[in-house]
C-alpha cells in the first residue's frame, strides 16, 4: 500500500466544511489589503502567520473579518475563489461545499448580484477542469436578523448559480428563534441546510439547532460527546458531523488531535466527515487533517478511505451525481488497493 500521505493525496475527495473567506492565503491577503487600503498588523507573510496564532475565538473573528474587508469588487472575489480552486485541485479534492458569509460583504458595500456573477464565472471555469464548487451562504447568528433576510434572499436568487444550501455560523449563544422561519423557507424552496453547533458551547447548542433549524448536517458538533443520548440519536439517525480537528485544537476546543473526541464519536457509530474549516488560517489542509487523525488514532488505509467516501455520501448532491462520484471513488480506490 502507498504511504499514508500519498494514499490520501491520490484518493478523490470531497470537502463539506470549508469557508471561502477563511481560505485566503497570506500572500493574497497582503495583495488585496494593499489594493483596498486595509491595515494589517504585518507587512509580510511570516508576520501574518504569527498573527494567525489564535488566542481565542474573538481573535479568530478579528482575522476573519479583516480578510472579509479586503473583498470589495467582483475581481477580488474571483481572485479568492480561483486561489481556493487551486488549493483544492492540488489535493485532488474534486467536490467542495464552501461556506460564504454574503451578509458581511453586502454590509461592506458589495453588490450582491455582481458578487454572484463573479463567483459563478469562476465556479463554471473550475468545473470545466473537473473541480466542482458549491456555495453555502451562512446566516450569522449573533448579528441582526435583517442580515439573515438578505442572506436567504441571496441564496434563493442564486440556486441556479452554485448555491446548494443555507448555513448557520457565528458565535454560539444567542437564541436561534429569529432564524426558524429562514430555515423553514429554505427547505420549502429546495435548499439543503447545515448549521454550526457544539463547538464553542456544549451539547445543548446541538439540541437547539436540531429543533430550530432541522439541519441535514452539523458543522463541528464535537460537544455531542458530552451527551450520551445525543450521541446515540446522531448514530441512529445517521445525521453526520462536519469535523475540523485542527481548527478545534487551534481555537482551544480540544487540547490536541490525540485528545479530540473524533475517535470516540466514530466508535459510537456517528457519521463523520473530515474537513479543514479555514486552512491557511490554521496552517492545515484536508490532507493534513487525514494524516493528523491517522497519526493520533492509528487508522488504516481502509478506515481513511471510509471517511473520504462518507463525505460523498453526505454531500448535497442529487442521486445521479452522488452515484457518479461514488462509482469513481470506488474505481480509484480499487486501483490504489491493487
Amino acid at each position: 500500500m502507498p504511504a499514508i500521505r500519498d494514499f490520501v493525496q491520490r484518493l478523490p475527495k470531497a470537502e463539506l466544511h470549508v469557508h471561502l473567506e477563511g481560505s485566503m492565503p497570506p500572500g493574497l491577503l497582503l495583495e488585496l489589503a494593499r489594493k483596498r487600503r486595509v491595515s494589517l498588523p504585518a507587512d509580510d507573510e511570516a508576520g501574518l502567520r504569527r498573527w494567525f496564532v489564535f488566542q481565542d475565538f474573538p481573535h479568530f473573528l478579528e482575522i476573519y473579518l479583516t480578510c472579509s474587508r479586503c473583498l470589495r469588487d467582483p475581481e477580488d472575489f474571483q481572485a479568492l475563489l480561483e486561489s481556493f480552486v487551486e488549493q483544492q485541485a492540488a489535493q485532488n479534492i474534486v467536490y467542495s461545499e464552501v461556506h460564504f458569509t454574503i451578509s458581511t460583504h453586502l454590509t461592506n458595500g458589495a453588490n450582491g448580484d455582481e458578487v454572484a456573477d463573479a463567483l459563478w464565472q469562476s465556479i463554471a471555469a473550475a468545473e470545466r477542469r473537473g473541480i466542482v464548487v458549491r456555495l453555502i451562504p451562512d446566516i450569522v447568528r449573533n448579528i441582526e436578523p435583517t442580515a439573515a433576510d438578505r442572506t436567504l434572499e441571496w441564496a434563493l436568487d442564486n440556486r441556479s448559480r452554485g448555491v446548494v444550501a443555507l448555513g448557520l455560523a457565528g458565535m454560539e449563544g444567542p437564541s436561534l428563534a429569529p432564524f426558524r422561519e429562514h430555515f423553514t423557507v429554505a427547505r420549502g424552496e429546495g435548499l439543503h441546510t447545515t448549521a454550526h453547533a457544539g463547538e464553542q458551547r456544549g451539547a445543548e447548542a446541538i439540541h437547539e439547532v436540531l429543533e430550530v433549524c432541522r439541519p441535514e448536517r452539523i458543522g463541528h458538533g464535537i460537544r455531542a460527546i458530552d451527551d450520551a443520548e445525543l450521541v446515540a440519536k446522531l448514530a441512529a439517525t445517521g445525521l453526520p458531523l462536519e469535523v475540523c480537528p485542527t481548527s478545534n485544537v487551534c481555537l482551544g476546543y480540544a487540547a490536541s488531535v490525540a485528545e479530540h473526541p473524533f475517535d470516540s464519536l466514530r466508535q459510537a457509530g456517528v457519521a463523520l466527515t473530515i474537513n479543514s474549516d479555514d486552512p491557511p488560517l490554521f496552517g492545515t489542509s484536508l490532507i493534513d487533517e487525514f494524516c493528523a487523525l491517522e497519526k493520533a488514532f492509528g487508522y488504516s488505509h481502509h478506515e481513511l478511505a471510509g471517511f473520504a467516501r462518507t463525505a460523498f455520501e453526505h454531500a448535497f448532491l442529487d442521486a445521479a451525481e452522488r452515484k457518479g462520484y461514488l462509482e469513481r471513488f470506488d474505481q480509484e480506490l480499487a486501483l490504489l488497493n491493487s
